[in-house]
């Protein structure tokens, strides 16, 4: 494992089927597109005014994974699977933003960011 990346984590790629339910509504499913994907989690500290204020925030994340050089999008989901004593072991975060660094995709030390929130699921079929 790379210096500094504590975990690894799953990439499902979130789509919605050609068909509705019964009831008319979207049907969301997810495709496990990476799996075992070196990676670490850190959240981002919400901005003490918003905090005084007591206004709700919501958690959001950033992860950096390797290789830099996966194709990941906004609205895929992260999955932590390893190590199972971590906090977030078996959590999922929505992908909210992707930053690919500058760096040679040969050069070894190409890695990727994304900004992840909490992903909340309401309903039991998705």
């Amino acid at each position: 494992m790379v210096t500094g990346l504590n975990i690894r984590v799953n990439v499902w790629h979130i789509d919605t089927v050609a068909h509705d339910d019964l009831v008319g509504g979207a049907i969301i499913t997810g495709t496990n597109v990476y799996s075992n994907v070196q990676a670490r989690i850190e959240e981002i500290p919400a901005q003490m005014l918003l905090v005084q204020q007591g206004l709700e925030t919501v958690t959001t994340y950033r992860m950096t994974f390797v290789p830099g050089t996966l194709t990941i999008y906004e609205r895929d989901e992260i999955e932590v699977v390893q190590p199972r004593d971590h906090y977030f072991y078996g959590q999922r975060f929505r992908v909210r933003g992707v930053t690919i660094p500058s760096h040679n995709p040969r050069d070894p030390r190409n890695y990727g960011l994304l900004t992840l929130t909490r992903s909340e699921r309401m309903h039991s079929q998705q």
